[in-house]
């Protein structure tokens, strides 16, 4: 479906998780869509992160930036509910 577009900079610590699986198996209306860069190299060298539906989400970990993400999600979806 794709109403919840996380964009992920191909360069980005975020990666260390396999996000694109993870998501998109677990939200059906999240599309993972992979930058060769999104243009924020300051923090992508520093923090893993991601956009989602154009709000930069950030954290400490990999772990942790996923579970923002997912946050994120949620609160982009109960829009639709």
């Amino acid at each position: 479906m794709g109403i919840v577009v996380v964009e992920v900079c191909e360069t980005s610590l975020i990666n260390l998780l396999d996000v694109e699986e993870d998501l998109e198996s677990q939200y059906p209306e999240v599309a993972v869509i992979k930058n060769e860069c999104l243009s924020y190299c300051g923090i992508c060298r520093v923090r893993p992160y991601a956009m989602v539906n154009g709000k930069r989400v950030f954290a400490k970990t990999a772990e942790a930036c996923l579970d923002k993400i997912k946050q994120q999600i949620e609160a982009e979806l109960a829009v639709y509910e």
